[in-house]
């Protein structure tokens, strides 16, 4: 039962509402019709229809997307990036690394489980070893030793596994709290949470007690290493920038 109550939390961590937006409608006051005057050069002559372009991400929910990127800056300045900066104030540096170590050790059980379902055995052997020695002369994984060693760190989780087999990028999506994806990725980010809370490497079905806090300083150490702040790129249009950005970086980690 306890397994079950929380493997359930894993995956409500990934499900996040989305709040809705209320438009309100502007009037109009009535203008002189004036005559048309047609452009000398109109877009059609340059942006041929139908034709695709490099930019061109699928995104049939733009409209939701929008509104949930609008949220998540609005989380992301009022409450992530406080507790943040809070926790780089009363962190030492050296203690931010071995937790940010700390965490990247945990991740290699995703790397090493995807490694294998796609066959990859490079990935996998250096995964593998980087668990093993980080987790033992590497002191649970809070120092990187495995790195100077060279057995550099590899990145492989279920939306690239699913790539792997044919399965395409569904539609773009942005995930509140969490931020872009697309059907794919989002499905293999659960999947990979529901992995990890089988193969329950700390026992959290016995001690459920610890998984909150475990997962807020998770949450909070990869806001840390993340340094990309909403509305900060110089764009002005930063949605359509970042959506496709992550397209192009997810093409080239599943190319690899």
């Amino acid at each position: 039962m306890n397994r079950i109550r929380y493997t359930s939390a894993s995956v409500r961590t990934l499900v996040l509402l989305v709040s809705a937006l209320a438009i309100t409608a502007c009037s109009t006051v009535p203008v002189r019709q004036e005559t048309e005057i047609p452009a000398a050069h109109p877009v059609s002559k340059y942006v041929k229809k139908g034709t695709a372009y490099p930019i061109d991400v699928y995104d049939p929910w733009e409209g939701m997307n929008r509104r949930i990127y609008k949220f998540n800056a609005k989380f992301d300045q009022y409450l992530f990036l406080p507790v943040v900066r809070g926790y780089e104030y009363i962190t030492p540096e050296f203690m931010q690394t071995g937790v940010s170590n700390f965490f990247n050790n945990v991740r290699e059980i995703r790397n090493i489980t995807n490694s294998l379902l796609q066959f990859k055995g490079e990935s996998l052997l250096k995964s593998t070893g980087r668990l093993l020695v980080n987790t033992t002369l590497g002191v649970v994984g809070l120092i990187d030793v495995a790195t100077p060693m060279g057995m550099e760190p590899q990145k492989e989780d279920f939306g690239q596994t699913l790539a792997f087999y044919g399965v395409g990028n569904g539609p773009y999506l942005v995930i509140p709290i969490i931020g872009p994806s697309n059907v794919r990725d989002t499905t293999g980010m659960i999947t990979d949470s529901v992995i990890f809370s089988l193969i329950d490497p700390f026992n959290f079905d016995q001690n459920s007690e610890y998984y909150p806090p475990y997962a807020v300083l998770f949450s909070v150490d990869t806001r840390h290493k993340n340094k990309f702040r909403y509305y900060q790129t110089g764009s002005p249009f930063e949605y359509d920038l970042v959506r496709f950005l992550y397209q192009k970086a997810r093409q080239m980690e599943i190319g690899k």
